[in-house]
């Protein structure tokens, strides 16, 4: 059986910023690392997103590259492939599906930041295109959010909602530890 394509979603340096807010799952990249080391070592398919959004106050704004850049821990290596977007979905306005098609891709991994933004909404999409697909939860990490009447809502509270909403709807929810250590990968 053939290796899902890992999907490493916006991880990136300008998530640091404290425009954010707080955030949970602080080992998400240590994760997020540790699944990429293992892909590199069976040559699988690994995929990178890299968010240059349009609003010029956002910390990833196209214009300041500081921000937008690759974190250190999780830096695409040469080959790997690179789809820049500006909306939350990494298959809006990119050649995602089309590279995975072309290339027989029938499911992926998907990890990064945040789970609110990007992770759940390219999730979905995943889903809906018929990809089988495995979202790790704790390779991905969620920011604090205000509600509509201006309620706190915590990061950790955001993540688990999200993950909620996407679990056998869209994807199976899975730590890095089962997918690293389950029989089915091992035979993918």
């Amino acid at each position: 059986m053939r290796l899902p394509a890992l999907l490493i979603l916006d991880v990136q340096k300008g998530f640091d910023d404290p425009y954010w807010g707080q955030r949970n799952n602080p080992e998400a990249e240590q994760n997020i690392s540790r699944l990429l080391q293992e892909w590199r070592s069976r040559k699988g398919t690994v995929i990178f997103s890299q968010h240059l959004s349009l609003q010029p106050k956002s910390p990833l704004y196209h214009r300041s590259p500081k921000g937008t850049e690759f974190k250190d821990m999780v830096y695409p290596a040469d080959g790997e492939k690179i789809f820049t977007k500006n909306v939350n979905s990494a298959f809006i306005g990119t050649e995602l599906q089309s590279y995975l098609d072309q290339r027989q891709v029938k499911s992926v991994v998907i990890t990064g930041l945040s789970t609110q933004h990007c992770v759940s909404t390219t999730t979905r999409m995943s889903g809906n295109f018929g990809y089988l697909t495995y979202l790790v939860s704790d390779a991905t990490a969620a920011f604090e959010a205000a509600g509509q009447k201006g309620e706190r809502h915590t990061a950790e509270s955001i993540h688990e909602a999200e993950l909620a909403m996407l679990n056998k709807e869209f994807a199976t929810i899975i730590t890095t530890d089962e997918l690293l250590n389950q029989k089915a990968f091992k035979s993918f």
